[in-house]
């Protein structure tokens, strides 16, 4: 029996990784109530397992006196004796309980009192397990739709993707594997509770973390991210060893590492652009592929004037703004943007300040009000200038959906096609 007793806790150890001590604590406890519900008191009950056989020992402490009063607390002296020879009037004796003799009811509340224990601490472990994992990545396993939520296995437990978490046009079938962002983790009365996602930014964040060694490593910082879950993203990354190119470590070789990153958010593109500390240079890289004639930016207001070429208005606000908005979360900037002919036509114009050269440009040039609101990060941009038919005659053609992560490459062919049509 105790050889059996052991390779339980043993399992129980291995498998559900609960320590052999509170599992013989539970025992313990267990026998203390089989003795309270036999008895109806155990206050003077003692139970003592031994760690390495697993034999255990329950008893009560008894008093020894000449007429008892009280059979739970007392023994007489001639039954004493029967168990020891030496035992005298006022002598504490170890009286040994048959935990055999125990009724059944008594049986069965010990065995829920090891129950009740084992769960407990199956849930304390879980929740500590993923509580380390909070703000991390984790692979799970498609269970089933609960609703319009998912349940997702994470191996020891299940994990609850909200609709609000789920990226819209993303329809998952049950046993497929995918990588989720874990929010929270709760601990309730009915066990963990893990809330997951898949629209953070950090998700992305922690995918390259996870594919690119010189992030992992600290060469390559990731210093800001913008996201618009199953569509687009825009990152900043720099790097800290001047011999470490930051958006070629991130894209790796002929994109292999960037287009993982892609499989796994079911083709979500992806634009890496370089840090600047100099935020008209940032704006700048943010609003790629679209070529920036001038930049004046406002550190202490946090906004920002972004003067185009006509023919590439719409490229810089991008499809349904969705350019000019994500540049804007990812630099923290107001970031208001016209065409040449929009910004000739504001007061205090001045076409001297507008010429631009690809390494300078004079950020307090142009103080003047456009006249227009600028963009606000986090919100629908929409000005009626960029509409069909609006002022300024900006273009208002369909712009071909830009590449994932070659933004750069992309403004170079629109230059070259432009240096085409000027000879």
């Amino acid at each position: 029996m105790n050889k059996e007793l052991m390779e339980a806790l043993d399992m129980l150890e291995k498998e559900k990784e609960i320590s052999k001590e509170t599992l013989f604590d539970a025992i313990e406890n267990s026998l203390l109530t089989a003795c309270k519900n036999h008895f109806g008191k155990a206050d003077n009950i003692k139970v003592e397992i031994d760690r390495e056989t697993c034999d255990f020992l329950c008893y009560a402490e008894k008093e020894v006196v000449e007429e008892v009063e009280d059979d739970c607390l007392q023994i007489s002296l001639d039954d004493a004796q029967k168990i020891s020879h030496k035992a005298q009037l006022g002598d504490i004796l170890h009286v040994e309980i048959k935990s055999k003799e125990f009724g059944r009811i008594a049986t069965q509340n010990a065995k829920n009192v090891i129950l009740q224990k084992i769960r407990e601490e199956e849930r304390s472990v879980i929740y500590n397990q993923y509580y380390e994992k909070e703000k991390d990545v984790v692979t799970g396993i498609v269970q089933r739709y609960v609703g319009r939520n998912i349940s997702i296995n994470l191996g020891k437990t299940d994990a609850v993707l909200n609709e609000s978490e789920q990226v819209r046009g993303e329809d998952f079938r049950p046993t497929e594997r995918i990588k989720v962002y874990i929010l929270e983790v709760k601990n309730t009365p009915k066990g963990p509770r893990i809330l997951v996602s898949r629209t953070h930014p950090e998700l992305v964040k922690r995918l390259f973390e996870t594919e690119v060694t010189e992030i992992k490593d600290g060469t390559v910082e990731i210093m800001s991210i913008a996201r618009e879950a199953g569509s687009r993203t825009k990152i900043a990354v720099r790097s800290n060893n001047p011999n470490v190119d930051a958006v070629g470590a991130c894209v790796g070789l002929n994109g292999a590492r960037v287009n993982s990153i892609v499989e796994e958010l079911r083709g979500e593109k992806i634009d890496i652009i370089n840090w600047d500390d100099n935020p008209g240079n940032l704006i700048q890289n943010a609003l790629s592929p679209a070529k920036i004639v001038a930049v004046f930016a406002d550190p202490d207001e946090k906004t920002a004037k972004v003067v185009v070429p006509d023919y590439q208005l719409s490229l810089a606000i991008g499809k349904e703004g969705q350019n000019a908005r994500l540049a804007a979360r990812l630099t923290g900037y107001k970031i208001d943007i016209k065409s040449e002919t929009q910004a000739k036509d504001a007061p205090g114009f001045r076409y001297e300040d507008y010429e631009y050269d690809d390494e300078e440009y004079d950020e307090e040039a142009y103080d003047e009000e456009y006249g227009e609101e600028a963009y606000e990060p986090e919100t629908e941009y929409a000005s009626p200038e960029y509409e069909e038919g609006g002022e300024g005659g900006a273009e208002t053609e369909e712009v071909p959906e830009e590449s994932a992560y070659d933004g750069e490459e992309e403004a170079e062919e629109i230059e070259e096609i432009e240096e085409g049509f000027e000879e």
